[in-house]
């Protein structure tokens, strides 16, 4: 009962993106099997928290676990009263045993703080006596902040004091993490899942109050921060984000250089230009974006010409006029790539930085 999540990628402008001969990934989505579906109204859009006060009616607060068991589930008759923009022009499949299966697992993954639902836990894992850290809850929400205004905590755990009756949020900060990295990527996550809900739902209230558009200025002040770095990507240690094991990915990783680049999108989107404070920094988000845009397309992308480019490079170049400006030794570039590369296309590489180029294909996350 693992959690996910996915992100897009990013296409660079001067590459022309040709269909190859030998594999054509559109001949594949044009010929989808067919598949009859039921057409009926599907499972409307609500909160955990609306599922929450919907079956709390007639209940009272202490029995607020048993509640979940009359959580809707596909087939199980109950309807919601209330829906969203989107909610009508979607589709139902005919529910199967395992989507009942997989909302039993979500209402035992559910985390609870004074009575509310809050997130679920990252695994349910009976099987393994040491529990790690999958207990802990994974939603990111705005709290209490403990390093720099806007870092946000990688997990939280709900500590329940059964004596005195309190709940009590314990942030993670990277404390309980392999290596004991600080997170780069949960404020990141944080904005575009806040851009995902709203596109999703409609509902613009949440990202307009004034606790959202808080965070989200904190989150860019602390990206858009001016220090020792001379490039508009994101300086990261190794460890800092989804990709959690030692693997070399310090420096500029692509990962959080593609989830930087998307919430400075969805913060650009998401706040209101008449919030005070949100016009200077909605003004140098638009810069950053240009200048991050142009140098992943540059630096970070690789084709045959390009490294055909790479592999002439002279090392130690001084001036302004350098070509090789990240002092990038040709010998460095690994056997396997050139079986690798695709004769047509290519891809961003991993990792640029200062005389090392990582040209490991990385996909997000793990």
């Amino acid at each position: 009962e693992m959690e996910a999540a996915g992100a897009g990628a990013a296409t660079p402008s001067h590459a022309s993106m040709v269909d190859t001969d030998d594999f054509d990934l559109s001949r594949l989505l044009n010929h989808r099997p067919r598949i009859n579906v039921e057409r009926q109204r599907s499972f409307d859009d609500r909160s955990l928290g609306d599922l929450y006060l919907s079956a709390m009616d007639g209940r009272g607060a202490g029995g607020y676990m048993d509640s979940y068991e009359s959580m809707y589930s596909p087939g199980g008759g109950l309807r919601s009263l209330t829906g969203t923009p989107a909610s009508s022009t979607r589709l139902s499949f005919e529910p199967h045993p395992l989507v009942g299966d997989a909302w039993d697992a979500l209402r035992r993954s559910l985390v609870c703080f004074r009575g509310q639902p809050l997130g679920t836990i990252a695994a349910v894992d009976s099987s393994s006596g040491e529990v790690l850290n999958y207990d802990q809850g994974w939603e990111k929400r705005i709290d209490r902040f403990k390093l720099g205004e806007g870092a946000m905590p990688a997990s939280f755990k709900v500590l329940k004091d059964p004596k005195r009756g309190v709940d009590t949020l314990a942030a993670d900060f990277g404390e309980s993490a392999i290596g004991r990295v600080a997170p780069a990527d949960s404020g990141f996550w944080w904005i575009i899942l806040l851009r995902a809900y709203t596109k999703s739902t409609g509902d613009h209230t949440l990202a307009e109050t004034p606790e959202c558009q808080k965070g989200i200025r904190l989150i860019m002040n602390q990206c858009l921060a001016e220090g020792f770095d001379t490039f508009p990507t994101l300086l990261c240690a190794d460890g800092c984000c989804m990709i959690d094991r030692r693997m070399g990915v310090y420096g500029y990783p692509i990962e959080i250089q593609a989830l930087f680049f998307m919430s400075l999108r969805c913060a650009l989107l998401l706040l209101k230009p008449e919030a005070e404070g949100n016009k200077d920094i909605m003004e140098r988000i638009v810069t950053r974006l240009h200048a991050l845009s142009y140098h992943m397309r540059t630096y970070f992308w690789l084709d045959f010409q390009q490294l055909n480019v790479i592999y002439r490079f002279k090392t130690e170049e001084y001036s302004h006029t350098a070509v090789n400006k990240f002092n990038v030794i040709p010998e460095s570039i690994p056997d396997w790539l050139f079986d690798f590369m695709p004769s047509r296309g290519g891809y961003f590489v991993g990792n640029v930085s200062p005389a090392r180029m990582d040209f490991r294909w990385f996909a997000l996350g793990n």
